[in-house]
């Protein structure tokens, strides 16, 4: 308990963020499936994180730093609520995909494949920020010990957010099985665009100009795209057993 009381006051914001998660799956999916989510996309996240902190896949080598070890709650090596996190990212992109996809039939692989990269695209400002953790509240909670050519972070990393992301909705989809849920993707799409404008604002707050500015025009041009693929979308349906939108 010591320990959860102290992961709330180290991340306060991921109590935030996860409990708008459920708030949105609730009403989106229900509670069974909200809670389904979660316990699926968490352990892959998490075993994601294990291999990564050994042999580098799928993120490229990093490592914990441990700092906060006696402070929060691990799992191994990896801070519990590191992992727990893929749960609303996933989540998030999840919804955003739906919409962009609800106006034409898209495979179970095109609906995971689109949620995979949306999560990378939050990852575009999150990683950057987070390895500059010592500037703010975050911490020194991680590091790359050969860098990264995107602002210190290695593009493998990128590609396995991508990976994960796609697994561990394509994972869900294939579990959640019938029947078919009527839900509303727009709180989910909100909290995609609540996780990108925080991150962007610590990005402002600690000078990372740059990266500001690089996530900022990455994500109009992904606004754009997205806009132009749901611009003829009817109003989100049903949510099929594939994890599809069906009209």
């Amino acid at each position: 308990m010591d320990l959860l009381v102290g992961s709330l006051i180290l991340r306060p914001y991921v109590f935030l963020f996860l409990a708008a998660f459920v708030v949105a799956g609730v009403r989106d999916l229900g509670w069974a499936r909200t809670l389904l989510f979660g316990g699926i996309v968490w352990p892959i996240a998490w075993l994601a994180e294990f291999a990564s902190t050994r042999i580098g896949i799928p993120f490229g080598l990093y490592h914990y730093t441990g700092l906060t070890r006696g402070r929060e709650l691990y799992i191994a090596d990896v801070p519990f609520f590191d992992s727990l996190s893929f749960t609303f990212l996933a989540y998030a992109s999840l919804c955003l995909a739906r919409r962009a996809l609800a106006a034409r039939p898209a495979s179970l692989g095109a609906t995971a494949l689109l949620a995979g990269l949306l999560m990378m695209m939050l990852d575009i400002v999150i990683d950057p920020i987070a390895v500059r953790g010592d500037r703010w509240f975050l911490g020194r909670i991680f590091y790359y010990p050969d860098g990264g050519v995107y602002f210190g972070v290695p593009l493998s990393n990128f590609a396995g957010w991508w990976l994960v992301g796609a697994v561990a909705v394509a994972a869900y989809a294939m579990c959640a099985g019938p029947p078919a849920v009527h839900g509303r993707p727009a709180t989910g799409i909100a909290l995609y665009y609540a996780v990108l404008g925080f991150n962007l604002a610590v990005a402002g707050w600690i000078g990372e100009w740059w990266v500001l500015a690089a996530g900022l025009a990455l994500h109009a041009a992904l606004a754009g795209v997205l806009w132009m693929m749901a611009r003829r979308t009817p109003e989100p349906g049903v949510l099929d057993t594939r994890g599809m939108q069906r009209a």
